[in-house]
């Protein structure tokens, strides 16, 4: 057969081999690659400017909570658009969809140091942020598709690792040219960053072989949505990311501030790699599916809510090193507890899965510009301590939706040992 020929059928074959990826498959390494890259541009680029709030607050001559719009603006553009840019994922491809919002962020995220008032640099970043949003929701619905049930948790556990280095490059990367060349050479050098993502990401990611295109009708979504919100399940992990990432956007909005003061006084370089701990991070998202097989979802959660707020308790030390443990412990209980939600997510929607993970992602993204906000204003009038106790009673909020989801389950097990009914979930 001419070379031609083989090349063709073999690219057919591949469109329509019906079996998912799995470890030690062809294409699953490819795969995890390319979404890793994609979530180190990603959130590079989203939270690029949040390391350097104290220099943006100098720069502007604005206050805390007037530069954390910065960050809240994107995040919350982001939560506002994952739900539309889901649908439209639906009708032309995860793969297509991706794409598109990469190249649009890394645009704007070239041309954002350029941004001449304050509020510019919010536009641009907002509509950074609704530009990101086609990313995550569409990524977890590939995931979904593309990969075998018994490896999902695991591999959306790499794309949240993939997430958090790309937090901890970007805010390492600013920090260091801010303090080189000032925070908008800070900006430029992520955008820059997150282009060599978007190339891998474009070179990696394999074509969808499981993808079947979906209808683009309002009134579909619009049930499909309703489907989704009316479910308890869902609805509790909605409740716990949001809650989640209220913790984490508080914690990292204010960081900055707080190292930069006394009895600190960090140079904003230092204050940059200070976000190494994303390392852990990455490495509690990327366990996310060894801790669910031992512990169970529910298990998993608890373990990861409870390292979180000794985190935060700890983290109220005037000690450095004190500070650095807390942010550590509570990089791990997030990341973990985000990675075990969104995988639940993923694997308790049977239909309309970009849908339900764009309704998480909302919600997720929805906490990160209320908790920055809201940590902001909290820092503003109770110092490090009122940040603290607003986190912690977003943690609360995580225990006992965890404690309730446990109780029903258990009734659930009960009712249906004595029907003769085995149990679903």
């Amino acid at each position: 057969m001419p070379a031609a020929s083989t090349k063709a059928s073999t690219t057919v074959g591949a469109a329509f081999d019906p079996a998912p990826l799995a470890p030690g498959r062809p294409g699953f390494r490819r795969m995890s690659l390319a979404l890793f890259a994609a979530g180190v541009a990603a959130f590079a680029l989203l939270y690029s400017t949040q390391a350097l709030l104290p220099a943006i607050s100098s720069g502007y001559g604005v206050s805390a909570s007037a530069a954390s719009w910065t960050v809240s603006a994107a995040t919350g553009a982001l939560a506002l658009f994952v739900l539309p840019l889901s649908a439209l994922s639906e009708r032309y491809g995860r793969r297509t969809l991706m794409t598109a919002s990469l190249v649009v962020a890394v645009a704007l995220g070239l041309l954002v140091p350029f941004a001449p008032s304050l509020e510019w640099l919010v536009v641009l970043r907002a509509v950074q942020g609704a530009a990101l949003a086609g990313l995550p929701a569409s990524a977890m619905a590939y995931l979904a598709e593309e990969v075998r049930p018994t490896a999902l948790v695991g591999a959306i556990g790499l794309f949240v690792a993939g997430n958090s280095v790309g937090g901890m490059s970007g805010r390492i990367v600013t920090g260091w040219a801010a303090e080189a060349w000032g925070w908008r050479a800070g900006l430029f050098a992520v955008g820059v960053l997150a282009l060599a993502g978007l190339a891998a990401f474009r070179l990696l990611l394999p074509r969808p072989r499981r993808f079947t295109p979906g209808t683009l009708s309002p009134r579909a979504l619009a049930s499909t949505v309703r489907g989704h919100l009316a479910d308890p399940l869902l609805g509790r992990l909605y409740a716990i990311g949001a809650l989640f990432m209220t913790v984490f956007g508080a914690v990292y909005t204010v960081i900055g501030y707080r190292l930069t003061q006394e009895p600190f006084g960090l140079s904003p370089g230092v204050v940059g790699s200070v976000f190494l701990v994303y390392l852990v991070g990455t490495a509690s998202s990327a366990a996310a599916g060894r801790l669910v097989g031992r512990l169970g979802r529910r298990g998993a959660l608890y373990l990861a809510v409870t390292t979180t707020a000794a985190g935060l308790l700890l983290s109220l030390s005037d000690s450095l090193t004190a500070v650095l443990l807390g942010l550590v412990l509570i990089t791990a209980g997030f990341f973990a507890g985000h990675a075990v939600a969104s995988a639940a997510v993923s694997r308790t929607a049977t239909t309309g899965r970009a849908q339900a993970s764009a309704l998480y992602q909302s919600a997720y993204y929805l906490g990160s510009s209320v908790g920055g906000t809201l940590g902001a204003i909290a820092f503003h009038a109770g110092g490090w301590p009122g940040t603290v106790g607003l986190a912690l009673l977003a943690v609360t909020g995580v225990v006992s939706i965890t404690l309730y989801g446990t109780r029903v389950a258990r009734l659930e097990r009960r009712s249906l040992v004595v029907a003769g009914a085995p149990a679903v979930r």
